[in-house]
């Protein structure tokens, strides 16, 4: 299992609100309404910034996504999809400023701390 965690930033026109709506209500459910993108995501996480101050992050970011794959190749297979570019990337562009996003690909995790019932996840 591998996990791409994207740092996002939204398009200066937008408010903070405009681009949580957006992320929420049409980008979400588009990839996950499209069959031949969500096949190859095991999980998709939508992490919102908790606050505007310092406390919660940088200045600028709005959120954190997370999608998870089985492995690289299936990541690498959702963005060469057609779909991807003719209906994902586009809409990527009304809401996030795309040239200021920042990501990395992480494998398993090494769990320092278990959750409160013992478990790792």
């Amino acid at each position: 299992m591998v996990v791409m965690y994207a740092l996002l930033r939204r398009r200066p026109e937008l408010s903070h609100d405009e681009f949580v709506d957006h992320w929420r209500n049409v980008h979400g459910p588009l990839i996950a309404g499209i069959p031949e993108l969500a096949r190859h995501i095991v999980r998709y996480e939508q992490h919102v910034r908790h606050r505007p101050d310092g406390l919660s992050g940088n200045d600028g970011l709005d959120g954190v996504a997370a999608q998870w794959y089985s492995s690289i190749d299936d990541f690498a297979a959702f963005i060469s999809e057609p779909a991807y570019a003719e209906l994902i990337a586009p809409d990527e562009r009304r809401f996030l400023d795309t040239d200021r996003i920042e990501f990395i690909i992480t494998e398993e995790p090494t769990v320092v701390i278990p959750g409160p019932d013992g478990r790792e996840a």
